[in-house]
């Protein structure tokens, strides 16, 4: 992938793996870590507005449009979806970068589990944990309480360092 500390949070559709990502984040921020995220959606996304000037510039042709304000920028480029290799390249230095979704990526995953949902870490070795509601059938990967953010995110510390070392 390249040497970015990086982790991932994985479920299906309805498990809460935006809350989890949400809190993980708001976690790793009261420790000090800078932390980046990247959320993979399976449909068309637009962080522009119909009528604006940037939505018009990139209506008029603009294959990519920076749209600067004083606090925050965003850069649309109109191009097939880049790998998650190609996103990470350019995001900017930070501590950990949480991904939410990309599920077939070879990074380590926690897999956020609704009660009753079909398991998903069977089929990947890189889900490395669960986090659900009550303890899975199967008790071969560490188990979290979706709420237990504190454990949850000391595992995920955990990980990562063992990334750098490697």
């Amino acid at each position: 992938m390249n040497s970015r500390r990086v982790f991932g949070v994985t479920g299906w559709k309805n498990a809460g793996k935006t809350t989890l990502v949400e809190r993980l984040v708001a976690e790793f921020v009261r420790r000090g870590w800078r932390i980046a995220t990247i959320k993979h959606a399976h449909h068309d996304v637009d962080i522009d507005q119909r009528g604006t000037d940037s939505w018009r510039h990139r209506a008029a042709g603009a294959s990519e449009v920076a749209l600067v304000g004083g606090l925050r920028y965003a850069i649309m480029r109109e191009t097939p979806e880049p790998t998650l290799a190609e996103v990470l390249a350019r995001l900017a230095p930070c501590d950990l970068v949480i991904i939410e979704g990309y599920k077939r990526e070879p990074h380590p995953k926690i897999e956020v589990r609704a009660d009753h949902a079909q398991p998903m870490a069977p089929g990947d070795a890189k889900i490395v944990a669960i986090a659900a509601d009550s303890p899975p059938s199967d008790r071969s990967l560490p188990w979290f309480r979706r709420d237990d953010i504190g454990a949850i995110a000391d595992f995920i510390a955990g990980c990562v360092s063992d990334q750098q070392a490697s």
